[in-house]
């Protein structure tokens, strides 16, 4: 499946001082399927270790990080020639061979000829015992699940994804009902790669919910096997974040975890399930003024899924609910589309990112978006009422001199009101696609 990254990866093999490449991302978000299309498709060969239950890859590190020998060895063990700049040595799962993370150092330092990528699991990588990360040392990517573009791309609706990456908002206007329908699908089938490629290959709607439950409990299975005495805080927290999102205040709320919990009971498991990738934490900003990480509410925040199709089998919602109409984009509180919004923004990058909200009052912006340039107020309006009494409030009145100009994701047409720009739900990543280069 193309992807949006594979670009930066050929921008990584031409780069001026390459370091050895870390990608990263939460499990099966399709870091190996990507390394291994990129190197088939960039370079003479591919050399792939796998870590995993790999005699070989446990003691190659033991001894020294003698590269010569190191470099030899694998040659040795694939029975294929490595050649600097012809060659990429893809080392996988490489949280469980010793040694193997403080390589990349001397990788770099005395490889750094050598194109080097490795992968692995977020959580193991994080908790190597006795071993540091090396800082400084290597290039670091990340692979979030597939984007709705990406989607586009995988269904065979190159054209749309696009009429959508030019902003052709007229070109599109008359194809809103294809548009608004493929979003439906991608609200339930998510971005998760083999859930998006069981839908396009089978069409089987209840296997794809297999799947999605699959990796749910794949994720359970990797709480236990790496979070000791937090697993069962992380379960809960991890459990209760679709009837959080359910709320009109989607703000995290810890006695919705436990009856009378505090920060200091589940603090370590929200942060443990931001470290793995699995869930997104907004934080709120108290101040739309640059910096916005000078104005961060240390207290309040909300938790989002990675993946709005895992939000859906995590929440058990049902098919017909997800598939037919327009019901999906305004269930749940409109849960599913603001998580659907955040995880489009994400694959921009590591641009900053807050909510904003008043004490004592009801107005709130859902998104607070920090780029070069500007502060980017941006609200969600999926349901067939738009008015953006908040966002104008906010925009026209209360910040009026910081000259804002605000952004409203909804089901109507492009317009462009002065104040603020309306872009369809469907047309998000598009509007931001100069950033995304």
């Amino acid at each position: 499946m193309k992807r949006y990254l594979y670009n930066d990866l050929v921008r990584w093999k031409n780069s001026v001082g390459r370091k050895p490449l870390v990608l990263e991302g939460a499990r099966q978000v399709g870091k190996t399927f990507l390394l291994k299309e990129f190197g088939e498709g960039e370079f003479e060969n591919l050399i792939y270790l796998n870590c995993d239950n790999n005699e070989f890859m446990q003691t190659l590190f033991v001894q020294d990080f003698d590269m010569e020998r190191i470099l030899r060895a694998i040659e040795a063990y694939t029975n294929q020639s490595i050649n600097a700049g012809k060659t990429l040595l893809f080392i996988d799962e490489i949280q469980e061979a010793p040694r193997a993370l403080t390589a990349l150092k001397y990788f770099c330092e005395n490889a750094s000829d050598q194109h080097v990528v490795v992968a692995g699991s977020l959580l193991g990588i994080s908790t190597r015992v006795g071993e540091s990360y090396p800082v400084g040392k290597v290039d670091i990517m990340k692979l979030y699940p597939l984007s709705f573009e990406e989607f586009l791309w995988a269904v065979g609706e190159e054209r749309l994804c696009d009429a959508l990456n030019a902003r052709q908002w007229e070109v599109l206007r008359p194809l809103a009902t294809k548009l608004q329908d493929l979003l439906r699908q991608y609200f339930y089938v998510g971005g998760m790669p083999e859930a998006v490629l069981c839908y396009i290959t089978d069409k089987d709607v209840p296997k794809v919910r297999r799947i999605q439950k699959s990796i749910l409990k794949t994720y359970e299975r990797d709480f236990a096997k790496h979070a000791g005495n937090e697993t069962q805080r992380i379960r809960l927290v991890w459990n209760s974040i679709p009837g959080q999102l359910a709320k009109e205040n989607k703000k995290f709320i810890y006695g919705a975890v436990r009856k009378g919990a505090r920060a200091k009971d589940f603090e370590m498991a929200i942060q443990w399930l931001v470290d793995a990738g699995l869930v997104i934490k907004l934080k709120r900003c108290l101040n739309p003024t640059m910096p916005l990480s000078f104005y961060e509410d240390t207290e309040a925040f909300k938790l989002y899924l990675l993946d709005v199709g895992l939000l859906g089998a995590l929440s058990s919602a049902p098919a017909r609910l997800m598939l037919i109409a327009n019901t999906v984009f305004v269930e749940f509180k409109g849960a599913f589309s603001e998580n659907f919004v955040l995880q489009q923004l994400k694959v921009l990058g590591d641009m900053p990112l807050y909510y904003f909200s008043k004490d004592n009052s009801t107005q709130e912006v859902d998104f607070l978006m920090q780029t070069d340039e500007r502060i980017i107020p941006i609200e969600v309006k999926a349901e067939e009422n738009t008015k953006s009494k908040s966002l104008q409030g906010f925009v026209t009145i209360d910040h009026a001199d910081k000259h804002m100009k605000g952004l409203r994701c909804s089901m109507l047409p492009y317009v462009d009101q002065g104040w603020m720009e309306n872009v369809p739900l469907y047309g998000i990543l598009g509007y931001f696609h100069d950033l995304a280069q």
